[in-house]
């Protein structure tokens, strides 16, 4: 993408249509490359979207100290993780990056100070679940990271600050887990869609809060109990989440898909946020 591409952009911003945003329920890594329920649920609610011009996704999986955005022509495919097949570590998903919308970003965002990164890539967070949505890989990609000084408030404040870019062609992704306790995980059971009670009460109470637009109570996530306590040990994959719901307007419909547990104590829930959910 080239500065005066994103300068048209701009100067069309009222006749592009709003974009959704998309809060997605990641799971595995061997998600990437199965074929299941949840990756033709991904595939599915992706042909409701218009292409978008680029891609910017906030990935469970790139927490900082500050907050950055990637800043590179070819990002690199990151296989962060371990004890997988082979095949896995085979997939490369090779989408251009874009410095240029980088920059943009750092330009916009006035909460904190955004760096720009030209080390990391694509983490599993962002590719595993993109390259579902476009396969050929055509479309820039950039990430976001996640300042982990930050408070949940200072995180949500800081996505509203994105807002302007729904209407620039601009999809916003939030990759994580809502419910997430790997620690608890009945690995017997990763396969099959069931959850425990605790994570299940976490899991309705967070889909009431998410269709209530009752954002104060999942940004405050840290009072809302023992079940939120246990589904969210660290903050890392809900995080996404706020970005996303940061990010709605008042004339947005919101909608749920993949919504269901896996293991005992992680949950697939995805949320779509638009005028046309």
């Amino acid at each position: 993408m080239k500065l005066n591409d994103l300068n048209k952009i701009k100067e069309q911003a009222g006749s592009t249509p709003k974009l959704p945003v998309m809060f997605i329920g990641h799971g595995s890594p061997m998600n990437a490359i199965e074929e299941n329920e949840f990756v033709e649920g991904w595939r599915s609610i992706g042909k409701t979207i218009p292409n978008p011009v680029a891609v910017l996704c906030i990935s469970a999986h790139w927490e900082t100290r500050g907050t950055y955005v990637t800043w590179m022509k070819k990002p690199k495919t990151i296989h962060d993780f371990g004890g997988f097949p082979e095949k896995l570590y085979e997939v490369q998903y090779p989408a251009p990056g874009s410095p240029d919308l980088a920059m943009e970003i750092k330009k916009l965002v006035t909460n904190t100070q955004v760096g720009l990164d030209e080390k990391w890539g694509l983490d599993h967070g962002c590719w595993s679940v993109v390259r579902h949505l476009y396969p050929n890989a055509d479309i820039p990609v950039i990430q976001m990271s996640m300042d982990y000084y930050m408070s949940p408030q200072q995180h949500y404040d800081l996505a509203k600050e994105l807002v302007s870019f729904r209407k620039k062609g601009i999809l916003i992704i939030g990759s994580g887990n809502m419910v997430h306790n790997l620690g608890m995980v009945a690995w017997n059971k990763l396969n099959e869609n069931y959850g425990y009670d605790w994570a299940l009460e976490a899991s309705d109470k967070m889909k009431k809060y998410i269709l209530d637009s009752d954002h104060e109570q999942l940004i405050n996530y840290r009072s809302q109990g023992r079940a939120f306590d246990m589904a969210i040990p660290t903050p890392d994959h809900y995080l996404p989440l706020l970005y996303v719901l940061a990010l709605q307007d008042k004339d947005d419909i919101v909608s749920i898909f993949n919504d269901k547990p896996v293991g005992g104590s992680l949950t697939m829930t995805s949320v779509k946020i638009g005028v046309n959910s």
